[in-house]
């Protein structure tokens, strides 16, 4: 019994210094306090009781070796900065659901022992309590010098994550597309602001004031001016805009 209790206390201690290392901010739920973790880019993670949820995990934002394994994985799309199966797998588990897109299928040779389940646009699954929507992303006006966008409808996935009542969106590489703006009763937005790929503080703006989170975190902003956002959202006191390392 001490050699588990000793072994535990050390898993702790590990999650607690890897976590450390992130900004990071903490929200009550009726499921309970949720952290989320702010790693960088577009990579986040969240933390509520015992269950780990890693969404866009990447090698260059941080040492998946010292990341606790997780419960949940989530996977936006198959864009390099977005999929990495390298940083995936230190966190998998043989417990742990990996949820990715057709897109991201085709560029893998999947492990049989892997749990996984492909989201496509307007697909709903649970997860225990956690109920997930995946919702559309994608490029309107944004491509690439062949004239194809940089995200083509129906690769990517937004996702919503429910908490009970509370609601969390994670946009994914996305425009201010008319499903986002028409969104209801979301607590927690990260929506992206960095060209040429995704959107400007404009479109961000735009978006927010459609949906009207409670709190908006711009990320995968790159070295976009954040200040522009918060002039653009300066009169919209229903949504509080944080600014995050990244």
């Amino acid at each position: 019994m001490k050699t588990i209790c000793i072994f535990l206390l050390s898993m702790i201690m590990t999650q607690s210094h890897s976590q450390s290392k992130f900004q990071s901010d903490a929200f009550q739920t009726e499921m309970g306090e949720l952290l989320i973790s702010f790693v960088g880019h577009g990579t986040l993670m969240l933390q509520i009781g015992n269950t780990i949820i890693h969404i866009d995990p990447v090698s260059r934002e941080a040492d998946y070796n010292e990341m606790p394994e997780a419960v949940l994985i989530l996977i936006t799309h198959q864009h390099g900065d977005h999929l990495d199966m390298a940083a995936t797998g230190k966190i998998l588990k043989k417990e742990t659901k990996l949820v990715l897109t057709q897109s991201c299928l085709d560029m893998l040779e999947m492990d049989d022992a892997i749990d996984f389940e492909v989201m496509r646009n307007g697909d709903i699954i649970s997860l225990g309590e956690i109920k997930i929507e995946a919702i559309p992303a994608y490029n309107i006006e944004h491509k690439r010098s062949n004239g194809t966008a940089y995200h083509p409808k129906g690769e990517g996935n937004g996702y919503i994550l429910n908490f009970g009542d509370f609601r969390v969106l994670v946009a994914g590489d996305t425009e201010n597309i008319p499903e986002i703006k028409s969104l209801k009763n979301i607590d927690i937005a990260f929506l992206p602001m960095n060209l040429p790929y995704t959107m400007t503080p404009e479109m961000v703006a735009d978006a927010a004031k459609s949906f009207k989170p409670k709190v908006l975190y711009p990320y995968h902003f790159g070295n976009t001016d954040t200040n522009e956002l918060i002039v653009l959202m300066k009169e919209c006191k229903q949504v509080e805009v944080r600014i995050r390392e990244f």
